[in-house]
């Protein structure tokens, strides 16, 4: 039992095996992801940097997610990898802090990022004769900047409010990360209220950027299905499939790791859930966008001759 949070020097993270064997194949496996996360994010900032045709506002917002894909896989695994390697569960204090900050700050800034993603896309299906003038090189800066500004507001204001929660419940977190439901639950009974304002101000932006996303696709539905010709209508769907792909694996992993119900809940499932939406995505992501993107794919295919 300990008082206040300022006799914590270290948290212990939840480990994914007990035996030295399962814990080398873990940092092999973790690995391999994050490689592979690593290339296929690299590959994708690269292709939009260094090729002119790739600079639209489609492949602007695509380099910046793959930017966040890459913050936030890097935030979790190489501490996972490292502890899987050296067998060791601790994180210090400040470090927990910081991981914490810097995921939450990725993760919504990844959301609000789909969001403004998702405006792209109807202006370009919808109002296309106004795209050059709605989506402008500094519109465009505009709205990643907003996106990065508002998500490091509330991670800031997020992790400040956690970490000044006195903890009383020890210092093991049920995680192989640090995260905040998993931090609330060390902390002592009368912070009650505060978790309830943090539930609150999450819901209200994650239902805010997902009522503008199903919006959007209802209105660019309705312009699709007014296309007379099938192939103009596949044509412009399939422009919006990568991101609908994209925007449905961040919800529908975020919602489960949320709702789901506490009688079936146990440090195994939170472990499968949380590797689930924080390593799934970001290394799935650059393979869902570049499957059905020809120009992306020429773009990499002249990067791997030169």
């Amino acid at each position: 039992q300990m008082s206040n949070g300022s006799s914590i020097t270290q948290f212990l993270l939840l480990v994914f095996a007990d035996t030295r064997e399962l814990q080398l194949l873990t940092f092999w496996l973790f690995l391999g992801i994050y490689l592979a996360a690593f290339l296929g994010n690299g590959l994708i900032i690269t292709a939009v940097a260094c090729d002119h045709h790739l600079h639209t506002p489609m492949y602007f917002f695509l380099l910046n997610l793959s930017v966040l894909d890459l913050g936030s896989i890097s935030t979790t695994l190489p501490k996972a990898m490292a502890n899987s390697l050296w067998d060791n569960r601790a994180i210090s204090y400040p470090g927990c802090a910081a991981q914490l900050f810097i995921l939450f700050f990725f993760m919504s800034a990844e959301l609000c990022l789909l969001t403004v993603m998702a405006y792209d896309r109807y202006v370009a299906i919808c109002k296309p004769l106004h795209y050059g003038t709605l989506l402008g090189s500094r519109a465009c800066v505009h709205m990643a900047a907003a996106a990065w500004g508002s998500a490091f507001l509330c991670a800031v204001l997020h992790t400040a409010n956690t970490f000044s929660i006195p903890i009383c419940k020890g210092n093991a977190v049920d995680q192989f990360f640090c995260e905040i439901p998993q931090i609330l639950k060390l902390s002592c009974s009368h912070s009650d209220l505060r978790e309830v304002g943090l539930l609150v101000v999450g819901a209200c932006l994650v239902l805010g950027c997902f009522v503008f996303i199903v919006v959007s696709y209802v209105q660019i539905l309705r312009a699709v299905l007014r296309i007379p010709s099938e192939q103009g209508r596949h044509k412009a769907f399939s422009t919006c499939l990568p991101h609908l792909a994209v925007v449905s694996l961040y919800v529908s992993t975020g919602i489960f790791a949320c709702l789901k119900p506490p009688s079936i809940s146990s440090p195994f499932l939170d472990l499968v859930v949380s590797f689930l939406y924080s390593v799934v995505p970001p290394a799935v992501n650059p393979l869902i966008y570049s499957m059905r993107n020809q120009e992306l794919k020429d773009v990499l295919w002249k990067l791997a001759q030169w």
